[in-house]
């Protein structure tokens, strides 16, 4: 037999072989698949997506993907498979409604995505008040707003709502962003004003002044309203996603603009209970205190006296009093793990207020 007839056989028996491997996957996915419909069963005929979605449960089988993943196919790629296959069974009778800060094309819907898989029936909205709103109603099981930047730091409106409103934080969602210039111009030289959000044209400042030194950079309510203002704009252009330029059909002109290289966009899940610990988590405080000397030093010195590691704080005018400030403390652990649990029952002693906003698995971080 001829090099190249042997070369033949060797692929049919490789595809062959694929073939076999796909029925297997497939008929797992869809015992997987029965075995979650049973889990619904169990419960009562008349439970609802979001009584059975658990999100302490989904970040317990991620982060056992990672630990057992050795390629060829990276991290990333393994937890994107099977987040949609946990998605696609949750869904079966009826799917997770999200609402989001979009509208569509936006990376808040990416997060969404990212953390829910696409089964979901994803409700974009054009502000932060309306998707905390629509959770609260019932409207939406759950919310994505964004809430930090790596390098533009706090969205301040996002903290503020949580002054007004009693819904928990549920989970964290890390994206990392890449911004891309979208136009139907063909060289920046036919390029006379750039759209996008204010988050954007910041985070894309320094490539913009060196190659756009005289364009007018006009802000807009999202990278989404950003495409669609250009698509039939020949000399403007838009800061926005790769899930933007499908959406509205605009050709990327130069990709990851960002200043940042590791520009990177922290989104929380917003819902009305607080889930149980997942082993790996992170509480989100509400604090504030008598006013005088010390006070954050009263807040916080529970966290060390019980050796509760603090990773981030935040203060935000409290609307309650001029110059009255309230605290956004995220401290590592489960509000029901012991030392948590210690620091929070001191807290109480020191505190005006002392309020936990949520108890939720840390984010899964992979490279995007």
């Amino acid at each position: 037999m001829s090099k190249k007839h042997e070369d033949k056989a060797g692929l049919a028996e490789v595809r062959s072989e694929i073939d076999r491997l796909d029925e297997q996957i497939q008929a797992l996915i869809s015992e997987r698949a029965r075995l979650a419909f049973r889990v619904r069963k169990s419960k009562g005929e008349t439970q609802q997506a979001v009584d059975l979605y658990r999100p302490e449960r989904e970040a317990q089988v991620l982060r056992g993907v990672l630990e057992r993943n050795q390629g060829p196919l990276s991290d990333s790629e393994m937890l994107r498979l099977f987040r949609e296959i946990m998605s696609a069974c949750l869904a079966q009778q009826e799917p997770l409604k999200v609402a989001y800060l979009g509208p569509e094309g936006t990376f808040t819907q990416q997060a969404v995505h990212r953390h829910f898989g696409h089964s979901v029936h994803a409700i974009g909205l054009p502000a932060i008040d309306g998707v905390f709103e629509q959770v609260q109603s019932g409207d939406a099981d759950f919310g994505v707003v964004p809430v930090e930047n790596s390098s533009q730091g706090i969205v301040s409106h996002t903290l503020d709502m949580f002054l007004l409103s009693d819904l928990k934080i549920c989970g964290e969602i890390e994206l990392r962003v890449h911004q891309n210039l979208l136009t139907l111009a063909k060289s920046v030289a036919q390029i006379e004003r750039v759209y996008s959000h204010e988050q954007s044209l910041s985070q894309c400042k320094n490539w913009l002044r060196a190659h756009l030194p005289a364009v007018e950079l006009i802000a807009v309510g999202s990278n989404s309203e950003a495409a669609r203002r250009v698509r039939n704009a020949p000399e403007a252009a838009a800061i926005a996603g790769r899930v933007a330029a499908e959406v509205y059909g605009l050709p990327v002109l130069f990709a990851d603009i960002e200043d940042h290289a590791d520009n990177t966009t922290r989104f929380l899940v917003i819902g009305r209970q607080i889930f149980a610990p997942s082993g790996s988590d992170k509480t989100t405080l509400l604090l504030s205190g008598h006013e005088g000397p010390g006070l954050l030093y009263r807040l916080l010195e529970p966290f060390q006296v019980h050796g509760v590691n603090m990773t981030r704080i935040e203060s935000r005018p409290s609307r309650l009093g001029k110059w009255a400030y309230v605290f956004f403390v995220d401290v590592e652990g489960h509000a029901e793990d012991e030392k948590v649990a210690a620091a929070l029952q001191d807290l109480k002693k020191v505190s005006k207020l002392s309020r936990v906003l949520g108890s939720y698995p840390r984010a899964v971080l992979t490279p995007s």
